[in-house]
């Protein structure tokens, strides 16, 4: 699908039926792909990190995650249709390889997380097939033989749709290097996405997602731990909003 610019990216500017349908077709068409959901911290990021840009940049799929990009999106006279957010985009994956037959295995979170959103998912789609799940120890990205171990146990599951759940940059470095050793056919970018379906934490009411505010109820449930995320690294999109005009 084409991509179109977006501040210093590049985005699909697709729906989040759209998004459904074209990851659906990737794995319909056996094409070995990986897709990106792109929030201001990405963004942020991405400015100083050009490895990352690249991996970013050549994303099979890259979806605007957040509010407050689709609004940049329209000051920049090239408006996106919607917000397709991984944790919203993820459970309806599910719910289409629930009817259609495709496997998904849950990559990351801490112990234990990733066994209760396959028992939660389960329960909310009985036909669901989870060919796996795996929570790496800290510091898996620098020991070769675990990254092996985590290869091996994709290949052997063989996913139709692989849910990594690292957090970025983390997530999108580890997709990029590994996408062409492990078996799954499509991966995703999905972040905190594996705790939501724990339900380790729940998500912001409709009403703050639809205003851009999911951040600030995050925010209210890891006041300590998103601090410096929101209120010192994300302020700088502003710098980006009037460098890329």
């Amino acid at each position: 699908m084409e991509k179109q610019p977006l501040l210093n990216t590049y985005v699909n500017n697709v729906d989040m039926r759209e998004a459904v349908e074209a990851i659906e077709e990737m794995i319909v068409s056996d094409r070995k792909g990986y897709v990106v959901t792109d929030n201001v911290d990405m963004v942020v990021k991405m400015e100083t990190d050009q490895h990352l840009k690249e991996i970013i940049d050549r994303a099979d799929m890259a979806v605007v995650d957040g509010k407050p990009l689709v609004w940049i999106s329209k000051w920049h006279g090239r408006p996106v249709k919607a917000k397709v957010s991984g944790s919203d985009l993820v459970p309806l994956l599910c719910r289409r390889a629930a009817e259609k037959g495709y496997s998904v295995f849950i990559l990351g979170g801490m112990e234990g997380t990733a066994r209760k959103a396959r028992a939660n998912l389960e329960k909310a789609f009985p036909e669901i097939r989870i060919a796996g799940t795996y929570a790496p120890p800290l510091g898996f990205e620098k020991d070769k033989a675990e990254l092996d171990r985590i290869n091996r146990m994709i290949s052997e599951a063989g996913p139709d749709l692989l849910v990594v759940c690292f957090g970025c940059p983390k997530q999108e470095k580890w997709i990029y290097d590994n996408y062409g050793k492990y078996g799954a056919k499509v991966s995703i970018c999905a972040g905190a996405t594996v705790d939501f379906l724990a339900g380790n934490v729940s998500r912001a009411p409709e009403w703050m997602r639809e205003w851009g505010l999911e951040w600030f109820y995050r925010f209210l449930q890891e006041p300590r731990r998103m601090f410096r995320r929101y209120f010192v690294d994300d302020v700088k999109i502003l710098k980006c909003v009037f460098k890329y005009w």
